[in-house]
Parts: structure tokens; sequence; C-alpha cells
């Protein structure tokens, strides 16, 4: 698997606190923190899946849907994010596990841009229990179950919880939310969903 050292993970995490920046005027994020229950740790259930880069992410709950694109990093060791100006695509980080590996996949999308509702505008809606569905090129589908979704100020992102190696194949979702700071153009946290791969099929 394609995997960067922990040392560029933690850079790289530096990336995600500032790439979701919106123009002034966009619509608001959240303020509140969202659902703060957990899920209890168990044994894993669902078989680890071979390498297999995804395709397109489905999440009911929420009604986002996105074809999902590369992310890489840019010149700077950060994160690369999905263009502002097309807020409703979501991206797969490239240097991650791909969803199903074990390991922590992680999937970036806006909350807003361009004045415009991102593809995770609703992700603060999430709780313990949903369902995240991911497609893959070799025409699997891996299954998660939310655990965890948390809202953390960007200066305390937890970057071990959301990069660090995992026993079982697990996925990150993240966005910006909190409060906007039109001076920055910038959310003030992110919205963090953590999940477990539950199930996979054909």
């Amino acid at each position: 698997m394609i995997r960067k050292s922990f040392a560029v993970v933690v850079l790289a995490a530096a990336a995600v606190l500032g790439g979701c920046a919106a123009p002034a005027g966009a619509p608001s994020a959240p303020v509140s923190p969202p659902h703060s229950i957990e899920l209890p740790p168990r044994a894993p259930t669902a078989v680890v899946l071979p390498k297999s880069a995804p395709v397109s992410l489905d999440i009911p709950k929420i009604d986002a849907h996105s074809t999902l694109v590369p992310l890489g990093l840019d010149a700077d060791n950060t994160v690369q994010v999905p263009p502002v100006s097309t807020p409703l695509q979501a991206g797969w980080y490239e240097y991650s596990p791909t969803p199903g590996e074990r390991g922590p996949a992680v999937v970036l999308g806006h909350v807003d841009g361009n004045k415009h509702e991102g593809i995770f505008f609703r992700l603060k809606e999430m709780a313990p229990g949903d369902q995240v569905s991911i497609k893959r090129e070799d025409g699997s589908t891996a299954h998660f179950e939310v655990t965890k979704v948390d809202q953390v100020p960007k200066d305390v992102f937890p970057s071990d919880a959301v990069y660090g190696d995992t026993p079982d194949a697990q996925l990150r979702l993240i966005t910006c939310g909190g409060a906007f700071d039109r001076a920055a153009h910038n959310y003030e946290d992110n919205v963090i969903v953590y999940a477990r791969l539950v199930a996979d099929g054909h």
C-alpha cells in the first residue's frame, strides 16, 4: 500500500485544518458541537479487503453522494483538497489506505464553497450506528458503520487518531465546522466522522 511516513502524515494533517476555506457569504456551518456518543470497541467483524482505489461515496442519512477523486500532497507537504469551486466533490487522500484495507482511509469534502452547500454540509448530523458505503474499482462495496463523531478546534487536530495505524479497516470523513472566521475566510473547527468496516459485497 502507498503510505507516507508518519512525520509526513502529521504535516499533512495541518492542511486539513486550513483546507476548507470558503468565501465570505458562504452558507453558515454549525456552531454547536455534534454528537459525542461513541460506540463501544469490539473485535473486527468484517474481512479486511485487498487494495482497490475508491470510486464513489454514498451516505444515505445526509443525502451525500459523490464520485471520489484522488488527493495527494501539495508542494509544502500539505494535503490537497477538492477545489472549493466544486464543493459537491469529495476526495480520497491517496497516501492513506484504500477504503476496506487495514488502517484508516481518509475522505475529505467541503462543508460549503462558492456560496453553495458542500458535499459534507450535513456531516455534523451523523451519529454512531449510521452507515457509509464506498464503491471500489474492483467492483466491491465497502460498508462502514460510524463509531464516533467529533468537532474539534483546528489547532488541536487529533492527527494520531485520524491518520494513525489501526488493527482493522476504518474510515475517516473530514470537513470544516464551527464558527466562520470572516477575517481569515475559514472555519475554526473540523468535524471528523470515525467509522469501521462491517461488510463488503459485490
